[in-house]
């Protein structure tokens, strides 16, 4: 028998490329962000994609970015991932994804990567389909994907955002590394924004694409004008672009205790398909 056949857990090979992907695609909505990251990164040495592998067939996957993110995992992949990520050491910013996954694989990391600053243990993952002008609901016609020259007003934007959602700020001192993530998503068309008055007045990313969904993040409105109606048309309008744009199934996920947020989505069509977890570390 190889070592391969004998190792439970390891770090896949570029060849394995296309069975990774198509393991994701066992649930798209769950699954979209590692899909999207081994689509779009591949498999950099400063990547490590772990598999899971039983009878020699891969069963799991876990990335092992910035983000732990484990895909279809059962506790025998969780426990070899735990395994081999206590090895690592703290390299992580957040462990992510389906609940019951991201709690059990924290549970058996929190004694060597502990303690969290945060665990959002319930955030509900939700889906649609169906366009929401299809169920009657207006469209704001001014969402549109911001320009290259506007990267700078989504800049503030997306901090307030990130802050609000994370509990410090994207930068202190040095804003270039945060706003190369921002001018990345711009130039592909990835960020939606409404733009007023010389500034960005709301936004919405596509933060990943593949497997046939994509799934909306950073949703964003500018404080002063929450409370007046106006998210409704706003994440309408950036849920049939997407559609549109990158793939039919729009997905996303929310923290447990934004009941706005969870009515909103509800009205324009979003159902919960699953639940997601979030260990902020």
């Amino acid at each position: 028998m190889s070592l391969r056949q004998r190792t439970a857990v390891r770090s896949l090979s570029r060849d394995e490329l296309d069975i990774a992907v198509d393991l994701c695609a066992l649930d798209p909505a769950a699954n979209v962000f590692v899909a999207a990251r081994i689509a779009e990164q591949g498999w950099r040495r400063s990547t490590a994609v772990l598999g899971h592998y039983a009878g020699g067939a891969l069963t799991s996957l876990c990335w092992t970015g910035a983000n732990v993110v484990p895909v279809q995992s059962d506790p025998d992949a969780r426990a070899g991932f735990a395994e081999r990520l206590r090895r690592y050491g703290n390299r992580a910013a957040s462990l992510l994804g389906p609940q019951e996954a991201v709690l059990d694989l924290w549970s058996r990391l929190s004694s060597a990567w502990g303690p969290a600053r945060a665990i959002r243990g319930h955030q509900p993952l939700m889906a649609t389909r169906t366009p929401p002008s299809v169920l009657g609901i207006p469209i704001d016609p001014r969402v549109r994907p911001a320009r290259m020259d506007e990267v700078d007003l989504v800049l503030p934007a997306a901090a307030h955002m990130f802050t609000h959602e994370i509990g410090y700020p994207p930068y202190t001192t040095n804003k270039r590394a945060y706003r190369q993530i921002i001018e990345a998503l711009v130039a592909r068309n990835r960020t939606y924004v409404i733009v007023e008055g010389g500034e960005v007045i709301f936004k919405a990313d596509i933060g990943s694409v593949a497997v046939g969904a994509a799934q909306v993040q950073g949703v964003w409105l500018a404080p002063h004008l929450r409370g007046h109606g106006l998210s409704t048309p706003a994440m309408a309008a950036v849920t049939e672009l997407a559609m549109h744009d990158f793939a039919p199934l729009i997905t996303l996920y929310v923290n447990d205790f934004n009941l706005s947020a969870r009515a909103l989505y509800e009205r324009i069509g979003f159902t919960e398909v699953g639940a997601f977890a979030t260990v902020l570390l």
